[in-house]
């Protein structure tokens, strides 16, 4: 009787072996390092929107004559410098073959926040890493394994300065930036020296961590005399000084970069008489294949609408990130590998031709970029308006 139980237990297991299909799909790993909370998490959900949508378009890919699923394994780093480090250890303990990420410098790098101490985790890992809009240049300074896509702060600060001067023939302006936060700091220093450069003068304050009072700054900036005022904050400070210079009714246009082009800046100033430009990657209405796509899918999932702020407006980041997946994808083939060592090495000599620009990199590992979109706000609609392109030496 065992025996005839032990044959049919045996038999059993057979027939569900061969159910099983006689070719599991392979799948690779792809981190996903971004804040989906703390200072930088609205922009960090947005980033990794794109990430999400592309792979939604395109979940599998071929490397080496073998068809892999692609499997996103994201993590949020919570905007913290504390809390980053676990993040980036976690993606190199999963067995990712590149790590996308992280919105912010100060999330990328960290002698600039949370990213360098992340920058050394995947060093020391072995895995490469593909910034998004982390424009610090620390991030790829001093290493072969840090890449990025997007431009450079001291080409988006030298952009604006020009802007500043073109545009409203700018003498002197108000800089405020955020105390102790590297892409705050940094982007303002790059401002002011390419401002001064141009013959102006800068008008320079700090503000503390976790302040949410900003009437004081409003008020220096308006008794300044500026003709300009230029804000590096994040979202989150954004909106609170937004809400501040039009309680002031502040007539000086405020200039700002990549971190404030977000529907959350848009809500916050819908219908307030304020004037707001911003350097940015992808304006809306750009690739219409694109647009009508990543619209769907925001439509079509409340967890993807709520992320990009509770509409389908499109950010420029999202439209970053899912270059970004394409950019891993290209690595990844040109590796013929899912070995991490070798997709760093196949990155170098990745080209790509995506919806924000064509992406090649540098003996940094930074992408050749020489324009950035110019937008501004349109209170009445609450959106953005494209006012052109703006290179470091002239109006495009």
């Amino acid at each position: 009787m065992k025996k005839k139980i032990m044959s049919v237990l045996v038999a059993a297991m057979m027939v569900a072996a061969t159910a099983v299909p006689a070719f599991a799909a392979d799948t690779v790993k792809i981190g996903v390092y971004e804040p989906a909370s703390g200072d930088n998490g609205a922009g960090g959900k947005q980033e990794t929107l794109g990430v999400q949508y592309a792979n939604s378009v395109t979940p599998t890919v071929e490397i080496d004559g073998k068809e892999y699923d692609v499997e996103l394994d994201i993590v949020d780093n919570e905007s913290s410098n504390d809390k980053g480090p676990s993040a980036a250890s976690k993606l190199v303990s999963d067995g990712v073959s590149v790590v996308l990420g992280s919105y912010g410098s100060s999330v990328a790098i960290y002698g600039s926040g949370v990213s360098i101490a992340a920058s050394d985790i995947f060093k020391d890992g072995g895995v490469p890493a593909l910034g998004i809009s982390c424009t610090n240049p620390q991030i790829t300074q001093g290493n072969t394994h840090y890449f990025r896509i997007c431009f450079l702060d001291p080409f988006q600060g030298t952009v604006l300065a020009n802007f500043a001067k073109d545009n409203f023939s700018a003498k002197k302006a108000y800089v405020l930036t955020k105390l102790g936060d590297d892409y705050s700091a940094g982007l303002g220093h790059y401002f002011s020296k390419a401002f001064e450069e141009l013959g102006g003068e800068c008008v320079e304050e700090t503000f503390p961590d976790g302040n949410s009072d900003f009437a004081s700054y409003i008020t220096s900036a308006k008794n300044s005399g500026a003709d300009v005022v230029f804000a590096p904050t994040s979202t989150e400070a954004a909106a609170l000084i937004i809400e501040q210079a039009a309680s002031q009714g502040l007539e000086t246009p405020i200039l700002a970069s990549d971190t404030w082009d977000s529907n959350v800046i848009l809500k916050a100033a819908k219908g307030k008489n304020l004037q707001i430009y911003v350097t940015t990657f992808y304006q809306e209405g750009g690739n219409e294949e694109f647009d009508k796509g990543i619209k769907e899918y925001i439509n079509s999932d409340s967890t993807a609408k709520s992320n990009n702020g509770g509409d389908d407006t499109i950010a420029a980041m999202s439209a970053m990130g899912y270059d970004a997946y394409y950019v891993a994808l290209e690595a990844l083939k040109a590796a013929k590998s899912t070995d991490p060592a070798k997709v760093n090495e196949a990155l170098w000599d990745v080209t790509y031709d995506g919806v924000c620009g064509h992406v090649e990199f540098d003996e940094n590992g930074d992408a050749k970029r020489d324009t950035a979109f110019i937008k501004s706000l349109n209170a009445e609609k609450g959106s953005w308006d494209l006012v052109g392109e703006q290179g470091i030496d002239a109006k495009k």
